[in-house]
C-alpha cells in the first residue's frame, strides 16, 4: 500500500541555481591557472639558473684571464716593475690597460706592485715636470678622452685600494709625505698628483668620483685614520690625506673649475664635512675651507639642500655621535672664521644661518633650571614614531657646538645680516625683501640658540652690543603699523604659512628686550629713552597685548590648523605647540616687567595692559579650576583689570573660610591681651595654634593697663582692632625687626640676629600674622618697600629696584656704570662692607673677591653683584622666614595674580583719602532715621569737612579698620549703618521689660533703645542723650548717633569719640 509505482530514484535539485557542469568548468579553469603559474615559475628558475651559470662562467673565464694577463705583466715589468720606464704611462702603452684590467685589491701582491707603480709615477714626473705629458705624450687634444679614462680609472682604482686596506694601514693613512717609505704615501700623494686644479683633466676625474662614490670611500678611510690623530706630528704641509681633501674642496664648480653639480648623498657636503671633528684632523684643511671662500659655496650648497638635508646624510657612527650634529659642529667651526673675514658676504650669513637653524632644530635641549622655557609634553601623549627619546651627545661634541656659538659668532653675524638696516627707518613703507631675509635668518638661529645653550653667555651680547632690539622693534612695528606682517614661516621646519608673522620675531625680541631691562638704569629708561622711547614702548606695549590675547585665548582652539598641511608628524605638531607656549611666556614675562616700570613711574595708563576681549564670561570661568580662562589668570594676570581680579581673590578667600567653617558660633581660639604687652601675648599665643587653627576664628579680649579686661563683646570688630593694633606695634621700626626707607617704606633689617636672638621665628609669625589679617579680609597700614613685596611672590630682584632702598648707593653704582676712565684706578675690588649698629664686616660677592678688581670689562657685573647683595642676600634668611609665615594661609597662586604694586593694595588698601561720597551712597540707616534728615546730612557735610587723618580715625572708631573696603564700601560686610541714639532711664524697682540691656549704674539701669515712644521713663531723656558721645558697634560697622541739634556740637562730639582711643571701655 506504500508503493507509488514509480520504481526511480528522485532527481536531486540544486537550489544554488548553478549546474554541475558549471562547478566542473570552475574547477578546470583554477587548475589551468594554477598549471600556468607553475610553468611560469619553472621557466623563471631556469633562466636564472642559467644567468647564474653564466656569471660565474664568465667570472672564473675573467679570472683566468687575468692570472694570464698578470703574469705576462710580471714577465715584461718584472715583480717590482723594475723594468717600467716613464713611456710606460704614455697612450701607446698597454701597461695601464693591462694592470687595470687584472689588479686585485684584496690581492697583496696586485696592492704592493700598485704602490710601487705610484713611487715611480712620481719619481718620473719629479724628472720630467710634466704630468700631462706623461699620460699623453705631445698631443693631449687629440688624445684627451682615452687619457682622462686612464687617468679616472688610476685614480679611482688608488682609492679603492686604500678603502680596502684601511684597517691594515690606519697608522699610516695621517702620515705626511716624508714617510714615503710606508705604502699609503705613495697612493696619497699620487691622488694630489693626479687632480691637480690646474691639470686639464682635473675637473672630470672629480665629477667621475663624485658618481662613483668616492667621498663615500674617502669617509670611511678618515673615520679608520682619526683616531691616531693625537699620535702624528702637526706639518705645516699637512698629511697627505689632508691635501688629497684639501685638493678635492677646490672643486667648487666656479670658474676655472668646470666641476657639474653633484647629487647631494655622494657630495663632499655630506659626505667629508660630517666627519666628526674634521678640523681637529685636518688643521689646515679648516683654514683653506675659511679663508678662500670654499666655505661660503658648501653653505650655500647645503643651504639649497634644505628642508631634505637630513635625508642627504650618512648613517649615524653612532648615538652618541649623530651625523648632523657632527655637521652642525664642523659647519660652526668654520663659520665663525668666515664671518671674521672683511669681504664676507650678506648672503653667506644668510645661508649660514638658515644651515645651522634647520640642524639646530634637531639638537637635543639641555635640562633648564627654571624649566619654565621648556615645553611641557605629558608623557601619555608620546606615542608610536614620535616619541621623544633622550638623546646624549658625546661632550666633547656638544662642547665643540657650544663653544663655536660664543658672543664673538653672534656679534659677527647679527652686525653682517643688520649692517645695511638702520633702527630708525620710518613706518611709511613695508620692510624689503632683503630685511625679511635678515630678520628671518636672525630670528630663526637665535629661536633655536635660546632652546638649545645656556642663554646667560649670550644675553648680555645681544643687549648692549647688537643692535638687535631697535632694528627688530622697528621691524615690528612698520609690520603692526601698516597690518601687513611678513611670513617668516620657511626659517623654521615646523611653521606655515599660516602661523602669524609677528610669532618669530616677537621669540627673539622678548627675551632680549627682558634682560636688557634687568640692567638699564632708570634714568637711561625714563629720561634719555634707551634703548625705545616711551611712545614706542607704550605701541610695543599694545603690540603685546594682542599678540599674547590671541596666543592664549583666541588661537587656542585653532592651532593645529597653524601647522604645515599635508601629513604632519606628531613631533612637528608638538614643536608648533611648543613655540607657541615660548613666545606666550616670554610675552607674559616682558609684559609684567614692563608694567612694574610704569608702577615707578607712570607713562601709561594701567588699562592698556587689560585685554579687550575680558568679559563677564571670561571672568566667570577664571574662577574655575583647569579652565582656558583660569589658566591666563595664572599666566597673564596683568590681562585681566584690577578689580575683577581682586574679586576673584576676595571669592578664593571667602570659599576657604567656608571651608574652614570660620562661621560658627562657637569658637576654641580666644586670646587675652594686654594692650601693653600685645606683641608678647599675641607671639606667646599665636604660635601655638595649627595651620588649621589659624584658618579659624580667633576671638580676643582685651586687658587695659589695670589689668581688668575690657568690656565689650568680640563680634568681629574687636578682633579687627587687634589687627591693627598688633600689625602696627610689630612692624615699628623701633622694635628693630624691620627699618624703613627714605620713603618711610617697611623693609626685614638685616642686623635682626643683633638685637633677637628668635628673630627668624619672630619673622614667620608675622609672616603669619600678615596672612591671617589678608586671609580676614582685614586691611593694614603697613607700607611695605617694592623690592620686599617681591619676597613674598618669590621673585628676584634688580638693579631697578636699588634706589627705593638706598639712593645714594644707587647714584654711585651707575656713576660706575658710565664711569668713562680706568676704573681700576678706582681701586675697586669685588667685596662689600656692611654697617650694622656700629659694626663693620665685609663680605665677598665673589670666591676670592677682595684679590678679584674692578675694571671696565667686569664692572657691570660688580654693579649687579652689589644690588644683589643689597636687595636680596642681606635679607635672605627674614624673608624666607616671612615667607613660610605667609604662606600657611595664603597660597602662592592666590598672590601671583597680583604685581607689587596691587600687593600693597590688597595689604593695606589705596592710600586715597575717605571717599564721603561713595560711603554714602553705600549706608543704612536705623532707628527711625532717614537719609534725608536734619542730622543725617548734617552728618555727611561734618564727615566730608574732616581731615584725612580724622578721616581714617572716624572709619576705624566704626569699622575697627582705618582703611575702607578694597573695591569700595560697596564690598562691606555689613554695609555701614548709622542707628539713631536715645536714653531712657527706669527705676531700679520697676518691673519693665527691659530689652537691649547693656550695663547697670549704682541706683539705675541704662538703655540704648532705637524708639523711645515705646517706653515711659522719668526725666528728660532725650537731653541727657544729646550729651553722650556717639559709640559704635565695629563688628556691625554701627554707628550709634545721637541727634545733636547743631553742625558744631555734632563735629566737637564725633571729632572727641573718634580720637578718645579709650577702646571698648568708651561704651
Amino acid at each position: 500500500m506504500f508503493f507509488s509505482g514509480d520504481p526511480s530514484t528522485r532527481k536531486r535539485v540544486d537550489l544554488g541555481g548553478r549546474s554541475s557542469k558549471e562547478r566542473d568548468r570552475k574547477n578546470l579553469l583554477e587548475q589551468t591557472r594554477l598549471e600556468r603559474n607553475r610553468r611560469l615559475w619553472l621557466r623563471q628558475q631556469n633562466s636564472a639558473a642559467l644567468r647564474i651559470q653564466k656569471c660565474l662562467r664568465g667570472r672564473k673565464v675573467v679570472r683566468t684571464e687575468q692570472s694570464k694577463l698578470r703574469e705576462k705583466f710580471l714577465s715584461i715589468y718584472g715583480e717590482n716593475c723594475q723594468n717600467l720606464d716613464r713611456n710606460a704611462f704614455g697612450p701607446d702603452s698597454d701597461f695601464l690597460r693591462q694592470f687595470l684590467y687584472f689588479f686585485n685589491a684584496e690581492n697583496i701582491d696586485d696592492f704592493l706592485i700598485l704602490v710601487q707603480i705610484c713611487r715611480l709615477l712620481q719619481q718620473f714626473v719629479q724628472e720630467t715636470g710634466d704630468v700631462v705629458q706623461l699620460f699623453a705624450a705631445e698631443d693631449y687634444l687629440s688624445r684627451c678622452a682615452l687619457v682622462n679614462y686612464r687617468v679616472k680609472q688610476f685614480v679611482y682604482t688608488c682609492i679603492r685600494a686604500v678603502h680596502h686596506n684601511r684597517y691594515h694601514l690606519k697608522d699610516q693613512l695621517l702620515l705626511t709625505l716624508k714617510e714615503s717609505n710606508v705604502s699609503a704615501i705613495p697612493l696619497l700623494e699620487v691622488l694630489v698628483l693626479l687632480i691637480d686644479p690646474k691639470l686639464p683633466w682635473s675637473c672630470k676625474i672629480v665629477s667621475s668620483l663624485s658618481k662613483n662614490s668616492a667621498f663615500s670611500l674617502l669617509r670611511e678611510i678618515i673615520l679608520t685614520g682619526k683616531d691616531n690623530a693625537e699620535n702624528c706630528i702637526y706639518s705645516e704641509k699637512g698629511s697627505s690625506l689632508e691635501r688629497v681633501l684639501t685638493v678635492l674642496t677646490s672643486h667648487i664648480g666656479q670658474k676655472p673649475c668646470i666641476c657639474s653639480p653633484t647629487d647631494a648623498v655622494y657630495s663632499f657636503s655630506s659626505q667629508i664635512l660630517s666627519i666628526p671633528f674634521l678640523w681637529h684632523v685636518f688643521p689646515n684643511l679648516k683654514q683653506v675651507f675659511a679663508k678662500q671662500g670654499l666655505g661660503q659655496h658648501y653653505v650655500h650648497q647645503m643651504a639649497t639642500w634644505l628642508p631634505n638635508l637630513m635625508n642627504s646624510l650618512p648613517n649615524d657612527i653612532s648615538d652618541e655621535f649623530p651625523t648632523y650634529a657632527c655637521l652642525l659642529g664642523n659647519i660652526l667651526e668654520t663659520g665663525g672664521i668666515a664671518l671674521s673675514r672683511p669681504d664676507c658676504s650678506f648672503d653667506m650669513a644668510v645661508d649660514l644661518a638658515s644651515v645651522t637653524t634647520f640642524l639646530l632644530e634637531s639638537y637635543p635641549s639641555p635640562t633648564r633650571s627654571d624649566g619654565r622655557e621648556n615645553s611641557k609634553i605629558a608623557d601619555d601623549e608620546m606615542t608610536g614614531e614620535d616619541e621623544v627619546m633622550e638623546v646624549v651627545l658625546d661632550r666633547k661634541l656638544n662642547q665643540q657646538i657650544s663653544n663655536a656659538i660664543d658672543t664673538r659668532f653672534l656679534l659677527q653675524l647679527t652686525t653682517i645680516l643688520f649692517r645695511d638696516f638702520s633702527s630708525s627707518n620710518g613706518s611709511d613703507h613695508e620692510p624689503e625683501d632683503r630685511e625679511v631675509a635678515a630678520v628671518g635668518a636672525v630670528c630663526g638661529f637665535l629661536h633655536v640658540i635660546f632652546n638649545t645653550l645656556p642663554l646667560e653667555k649670550i644675553m648680555t651680547v645681544l643687549a648692549y652690543r647688537t643692535e638687535l632690539v631697535p632694528i627688530l622693534w622697528n621691524f615690528m612695528k612698520r609690520c603692526h603699523e601698516n597690518k601687513k606682517w611678513s611670513s617668516l614661516s620657511e626659517r623654521l621646519s615646523y611653521l606655515s604659512g599660516d602661523a602669524p608673522g609677528w610669532l618669530l620675531p616677537l621669540s627673539v625680541f622678548c627675551p632680549v628686550y627682558k634682560h636688557m631691562l634687568m640692567i638699564v638704569d632708570n634714568e637711561e629708561y625714563y629720561e634719555q629713552e634707551k634703548p625705545l622711547s616711551l611712545r614706542d614702548i607704550r605701541s610695543l606695549i599694545t603690540l603685546l597685548r594682542q599678540a599674547l590675547w590671541q596666543l592664549l585665548w583666541v588661537n587656542h582652539t585653532t592651532s593645529a590648523n597653524l601647522v604645515k598641511s599635508g601629513p604632519v608628524s606628531t613631533a612637528l605638531k608638538k614643536q608648533f605647540e611648543a613655540i607657541q607656549q615660548r613666545v606666550s611666556i616670554v610675552v607674559s614675562e616682558l609684559l609684567s616687567q614692563l608694567q612694574d616700570w610704569n608702577n615707578r613711574r607712570q607713562f601709561t595708563s594701567p588699562s592698556d595692559f587689560h585685554a579687550d576681549g575680558v568679559n563677564d564670561y571670561f571672568i566667570s570661568q577664571a574662577i574655575i579650576e583647569n579652565t582656558r580662562a583660569n589658566e591666563i589668570l595664572k599666566q597673564a594676570p596683568f590681562l585681566i583689570p584690577f578689580t575683577s581680579r581682586a574679586k576673584i581673590f576676595t571669592s578664593q578667600l571667602a570659599a576657604a573660610r567656608q571651608r574652614q567653617g570660620s562661621q560658627a558660633v562657637f569658637t576654641r581660639n580666644r586670646f587675652k591681651i594686654r594692650r601693653n604687652h600685645i606683641l608678647e601675648d599675641a607671639y606667646n599665643q599665636m604660635s601655638q595654634l595649627s595651620e588649621d587653627d589659624l584658618r579659624g576664628l580667633i576671638r580676643v579680649a582685651f586687658v587695659n593697663e589695670f589689668g581688668v579686661e575690657e568690656a565689650g563683646i568680640d563680634g568681629g570688630g574687636i578682633f579687627k582692632d587687634f589687627m591693627e593694633n598688633i600689625t602696627r606695634a610689630a612692624f615699628d621700626v623701633q622694635y628693630g625687626l624691620f627699618k624703613e626707607t627714605a620713603d618711610h617704606l617697611l623693609y626685614p633689617n638685616p642686623g635682626s640676629g643683633m638685637i633677637h636672638e628668635q628673630h627668624l621665628q619672630f619673622f614667620h609669625f608675622l609672616g603669619t600674622l600678615l596672612a591671617k589679617a589678608m586671609f580676614e579680609g582685614i586691611l593694614v597700614d603697613l607700607p611695605f618697600a617694592t623690592f620686599f613685596l617681591s619676597k613674598l611672590k618669590q621673585k628676584h630682584n634688580y638693579l631697578n629696584d636699588l634706589p627705593s632702598l638706598d639712593p645714594e648707593l644707587y647714584r654711585h653704582l651707575i656713576f660706575l656704570k658710565h664711569y668713562e676712565g680706568d676704573i681700576s684706578e678706582l681701586e675697586l675690588y669685588f667685596v662689600i662692607v656692611n654697617n650694622e649698629y656700629g659694626e663693620q664686616t665685609e663680605e665677598e660677592l665673589l670666591p676670592r673677591g677682595k684679590n678679584i678688581r674692578v675694571t671696565n670689562d667686569n664692572v657691570i657685573t660688580f654693579i649687579h653683584l652689589v644690588a644683589n647683595h643689597r636687595l636680596n642676600f642681606q635679607i635672605r634668611q627674614q624673608s624666607s622666614h616671612f615667607l613660610r609665615g605667609f604662606q600657611q594661609l595664603i597660597q602662592k597662586d592666590w598672590i601671583d595674580m597680583f604685581n607689587e604694586h596691587e600687593l600693597q593694595l590688597l595689604i593695606s588698601g589705596s592710600l586715597d583719602s575717605l571717599d564721603v561720597d561713595d560711603l554714602r551712597q553705600h549706608t543704612n540707616y536705623a532707628g527711625g532715621y532717614r537719609s534725608e534728615d536734619y542730622v543725617i546730612e548734617t552728618f555727611w557735610e561734618v564727615l566730608k569737612g574732616f581731615s584725612s587723618e580724622n578721616k581714617r580715625n572716624f572709619l576705624k572708631f566704626v569699622t575697627g579698620c582705618s582703611r575702607g573696603p578694597l573695591l569700595g564700601f560697596r564690598y562691606l560686610e555689613p554695609l555701614f549703618c548709622i542707628q539713631k541714639y536715645a536714653l531712657i532711664i527706669l527705676n531700679i524697682c520697676s518691673n519693665s521689660f527691659l530689652p537691649e540691656l547693656v550695663y547697670f549704674t549704682d541706683r539705675r539701669i541704662i538703655l540704648e533703645l532705637s524708639d523711645v515712644s515705646y517706653y515711659r521713663a522719668g526725666g528728660n531723656a532725650s537731653e541727657e542723650a544729646l550729651d553722650r558721645l556717639p559709640t559704635s558697634a565695629t563688628c556691625m560697622n554701627l554707628l550709634k548717633l545721637p541727634p545733636y541739634k547743631s553742625k558744631e556740637q555734632m563735629e566737637t562730639k564725633l571729632l572727641y569719640a573718634i580720637n578718645a582711643d579709650a577702646g571698648f571701655d568708651l561704651s
